[in-house]
């Protein structure tokens, strides 16, 4: 990922950690996308106490993306502390209808940043 790019989306990724609503866990988490379009939109994990209702910072972001028109993925950035936020399964699933394998996905923690591609982190996404 382009140095600028990955400094852009951990910005926003690091001020979307600072609105989480995490109560039960503990662990604030922000996550920023860039679309093909140029566009930046981020997201935070927003618990619930049914647990299942809780939505993760990743797919927010997703999901705000695409209601505004912004289709396709081309860069994705995690970010949380203290340790890297590993987006779940239910987030790459989501995220494999709108990335190509190719993406960078950068996963940030304080001063610890590990890059991978979408297809590194989620090799065999379900297609119906």
């Amino acid at each position: 990922m382009d140095a600028e790019i990955r400094r852009r989306l951990t910005d926003a990724a690091i001020e979307a950690s600072k609105r989480s609503h995490s109560p039960y866990s503990g662990y604030a988490v922000g996550a920023a996308v860039l679309t093909d379009g140029g566009a930046i939109y981020s997201g935070t994990n927003v618990e619930n106490a049914s647990y299942g209702a809780t939505m993760c910072a990743e797919r927010v972001a997703l999901f705000k993306a695409v209601s505004e028109g912004g289709a396709r993925v081309v860069a994705l950035v995690v970010y949380a502390e203290p340790s890297l936020p590993y987006p779940c399964g239910m987030c790459l699933q989501a995220l494999s209808e709108f990335t190509a394998a190719d993406v960078p996905v950068c996963l940030v923690s304080g001063r610890e940043t590990r890059e991978f591609t979408f297809e590194n982190l989620f090799p065999h996404p379900f297609e119906g």
